[in-house]
């Protein structure tokens, strides 16, 4: 039901910020709580940051807090996550998650992913 893709990717220098967007389809948006997660090469997929559907909840994983802000625009559908002050550890794949729970089953859905390389 939920489309994603992910765009803003690229290649930042150690300290930087950058911001990666993530576009969805769908009628029902706002009632998906959107994630992103992360993989780095050779390495499992990574929780990073959440957002409930009306997006006054978020929650991150504890490398990034203070760093990484997510954010949404139910009118846009969109989803975004600005990452400032870069490290090398943060080069992965990043990818745009949406999850809901109904009626006993779970739905969720994945974006393509976007590049992300941090040089120092």
């Amino acid at each position: 039901q939920v489309q994603l893709a992910e765009v803003g990717g690229g290649l930042v220098q150690a300290g930087g910020p950058l911001r990666v967007s993530c576009a969805a389809s769908g009628r029902t948006f706002s009632g998906y709580t959107m994630d992103w997660f992360r993989q780095a090469p050779g390495k499992e997929r990574e929780f990073v940051a959440a957002i409930s559907g009306s997006g006054d909840f978020t929650r991150y994983v504890d490398s990034v807090k203070g760093r990484f802000t997510i954010s949404r625009d139910n009118v846009k559908n969109m989803v975004y996550l600005q990452m400032n002050s870069l490290k090398s550890e943060d080069t992965a794949v990043y990818y745009c998650h949406a999850r809901r729970a109904a009626a006993g089953t779970s739905y969720d859905y994945w974006g393509q992913g976007t590049q992300v390389t941090v040089s120092s």
